[in-house]
């Protein structure tokens, strides 16, 4: 397959994106550019017998497992890394890798998409609760929130490793003169938190995940329930996204994730890759990440799901490779 060094599209392109019709024009754009210029997705194809010329919807693009940034480069085009992004994990297991040809693609993608769920950035205070990922100069959670912080015109923006009274303090300063405040927390800290609360009146909670070997998993509904009644807040927000992406999906109400025009989950049968279940069903969560033109546009997750409506989608639990039959699912 001939290589090109022309990108189908720019980051201006997906942010106008208007209707199902253009998503999927840049979605079939991005594969047939992406399958000449990704060796590990390109392969991953031709394993299946799949290449551009059957391809006539985005349904039949084989979505890549998310296991292979664990084992290869997977960089589209050409270009230096000018940022490599890696997962959390312990130190003897194989962690993931994002390759980033560019940062600036990142950088206005996780604004534009925080921007159209929430505002402004410049108009809130940031502070965060992520110890695990605050040590880590590779965590694209870490670098996301700190660039939303550059964006704030507000002070006490700060990262925190545990609760201590520095972020009590900068909680209340804001509440006192009206700030606007954002509150991202790895959940098992904000369990934590929950034990001794305060008001977060006037809080943005947005919890990022983050339970799994801290302590007993249990539903995001059953954890928030937790936050709204400790805090004394009517809602939490969530964030959904992953060191293979660079999109982000958040959750407003009832745990619904909404993903940006350029984000689109697709649920999958477990035992059929290639099919897909109805709404209401659960499945596999695959993922088309347009902001990914670079790396890999269409990521298979290990994730479990289901689509609520057209725009909205729920994440249940996790995928046991070990046994399908008994996936490893927390259903609300």
């Amino acid at each position: 397959m001939m290589q090109t060094n022309h990108k189908p599209y720019s980051t201006s392109d997906y942010f106008s994106i208007q209707n199902e019709h253009e998503f999927n024009e840049m979605a079939l754009a991005a594969f047939k550019y992406q399958y000449g210029n990704n060796e590990p997705f390109r392969t991953f194809c031709e394993h299946l017998n799949v290449g551009p010329g059957s391809i006539n919807r985005i349904q039949d693009i084989p979505f890549l497992p998310i296991e292979f940034f664990k084992h290869h480069p997977v960089v589209s085009g050409p270009g230096p890394i000018e940022k490599i992004f890696s997962s959390s994990g312990t130190t003897d297991a194989a962690k993931s890798k994002h390759y980033l040809l560019h940062e600036e693609i990142y950088k206005a993608t996780l604004t534009e998409g925080f921007r159209r769920t929430f505002g402004d950035p410049s108009r809130y205070s940031f502070l965060a609760l992520l110890p695990g990922y605050i040590e880590r100069e590779d965590s694209s959670l870490i670098y996301m929130v700190n660039e939303l912080m550059k964006k704030s015109q507000m002070k006490h923006n700060a990262f925190f490793m545990e609760v201590n009274e520095q972020l009590v303090n900068a909680i209340h300063y804001n509440q006192q003169n009206e700030v606007r405040t954002v509150l991202f927390g790895v959940s098992f800290s904000l369990v934590e938190f929950a034990k001794n609360p305060i008001s977060l009146e006037r809080v943005h909670l947005i919890e990022t995940g983050g339970m799994k070997g801290k302590m007993e998993e249990i539903t995001r509904k059953e954890l928030h329930e937790i936050f709204r009644k400790a805090f004394k807040i009517d809602e939490v927000y969530s964030e959904y996204g992953m060191t293979e992406l660079l999109s982000q999906a958040y959750s407003l109400k009832n745990e619904e994730f909404e993903s940006p025009p350029w984000m689109q989950v697709l649920f999958r049968e477990i035992n059929d890759p290639m099919s897909y279940v109805p709404e209401g069903r659960i499945g596999g969560i695959n993922i088309i990440d347009l902001a990914n033109i670079h790396s890999c546009c269409f990521i298979s997750t290990q994730d479990l799901g289901k689509k609520t409506s057209p725009n909205t989608f729920e994440v249940l639990g996790r995928l046991d490779n070990a046994d399908i039959r008994g996936c490893n699912l927390l259903f609300s």
